[in-house]
């Protein structure tokens, strides 16, 4: 929240975002949780152009890195083991981080 970091989305993330917030909570409290990401200064906009398909358990998955391999980000946060897979690999040079661990840098 305070720009110490910036959450890189694309179309596709933000769908699912909002996909999953109305399967939670409700239309509107998602609606307004997406509306609030996609105004905050701090959220930059991703266009993908090429798919990575590096995730082969849940290729859903893949949005997030190919997102994250555009943008050129530092990391991705998940709790989701399929992105094990990426751990040290030489590309993406992009670490996988637990929300917890990430919590810690902050």
């Amino acid at each position: 929240m305070n720009g110490q970091n910036t959450l890189c989305v694309s179309n596709e993330i933000i769908m699912e975002y909002l996909e999953i917030l109305q399967r939670l909570t409700d239309h509107d409290t998602a609606e307004t949780v997406v509306k609030t990401i996609i105004n905050s200064k701090f959220v930059e906009f991703i266009t993908p152009y090429y798919n990575f398909e590096m995730i082969t358990q849940d290729p859903d998955d893949n949005k997030f890195v190919d997102c994250a391999i555009t943008a050129n980000a530092r990391f991705i946060v998940t709790n989701d083991h399929h992105y094990d897979v990426l751990k040290g690999l030489d590309y993406p040079p992009i670490d996988i981080i637990t929300l917890e661990d990430f919590m810690k840098l902050l």
